[in-house]
């Protein structure tokens, strides 16, 4: 990647995780890098707004986004080879999982700008630990592909790979997020390919209705089949 050494006269890109749900969970670190920083980069700004309006922080932000990152990012490095600091947010959790932000990350690491973790919250960690499955391996798989060919490949792919593993200090989690409007496609793709398996279905993590499903497959596409799903999902099995 060619890393150009770091310059103290630049500004700092802090990638601060934000809650996935409940507002409490924000850390006193990232709040005050919040305040801190010179400006936001938001993938919605109503959505990070309503945080920064309960941490009663007033703060520029600025939309980054999937739709215009690339067009952003020259700007965003000259702020901060310019001395600017400034703090990337998505709409909940840990940014660059799943979300925008991993090509302006690349783009300051080249060109020797500082980039600093805030951690915090994270999805996938948080269902991982209230799963119940052995979290000392996971594999975490982002979304699966959208379009149903896509994904009955992709999860053939997988079977293969898994069961190639038969190595028990192989064997591992497997963790991906889904959309509501596509779990129960999903959910029968997987029990069509690994057949009717033990699996968690862990929706709006962290908020009021939070719910933990631990369940054959069948099962889970008998509920989600009479209850129409919604919020956020995060699979394992």
């Amino acid at each position: 990647m060619n890393d150009k050494p770091l310059t103290d006269d630049m500004g700092t890109l802090f990638i601060v995780a934000t809650p996935i749900g409940n507002l409490k969970d924000i850390t006193f670190r990232a709040a005050l890098v919040l305040k801190d920083v010179d400006y936001v980069l938001c993938e919605d700004t109503r959505i990070s707004g309503r945080l920064l309006f309960d941490l009663k922080i007033e703060k520029q932000k600025i939309v980054f986004n999937d739709f215009n990152e690339e067009s952003k990012i020259a700007g965003i490095v000259g702020d901060l080879k310019s001395g600017k600091d400034i703090a990337l947010v998505s709409d909940a959790g840990t940014p660059l999982i799943s979300d925008p932000g991993y090509k302006l990350v690349r783009e300051c690491i080249s060109r020797g700008i500082k980039v600093e973790a805030i951690p915090g919250p994270s999805a996938v960690i948080a269902a991982l630990t209230v799963s119940g499955l052995p979290p000392d391996k996971f594999l975490f798989l982002g979304y699966l592909p959208k379009k149903d060919g896509k994904r009955m490949k992709f999860l053939k792919d997988l079977f293969t790979i898994l069961h190639s593993m038969e190595d028990k200090h192989f064997r591992t989690t497997v963790i991906f997020y889904e959309s509501p409007y596509r779990l129960v496609d999903m959910l029968n793709d997987v029990l069509e390919i690994f057949g009717d398996i033990d699996i968690i279905v862990c929706r709006e993590l962290t908020k009021i209705h939070e719910e933990v499903r631990r369940e054959k497959i069948s099962e889970s596409i008998k509920h989600f089949s009479e209850v129409n799903p919604k919020g956020e999902f995060t699979v394992l099995m």
